[in-house]
């Protein structure tokens, strides 16, 4: 089960950078899930389903590509 997925995951996985996910999620043009600013910080909320959507995959493939990238890390 995943429990959470930070922006460097979810770049990983789409094959881009995490602050191209960051700044996409920040301007609302990346729906994968939230970003909400607090303060001068943001904190992102990554949606399991929302991003395996958008990469066409379940989200029994997705929780099997984030443990290979956090065995790896």
């Amino acid at each position: 089960m995943i429990k959470r997925i930070t922006p460097a995951q979810a770049a990983k996985v789409m094959g881009c950078s995490p602050q191209f996910v960051r700044l996409a999620m920040q301007e609302r043009i990346l729906p994968i899930g939230t970003a909400v600013k607090m303060s001068s910080v943001w904190t992102y909320n990554i949606s399991p389903g929302q991003l395996a959507e958008r990469q066409k995959i379940t989200v029994k493939e997705l929780e099997k590509i984030l443990e290979e990238i956090n065995h790896n890390c």
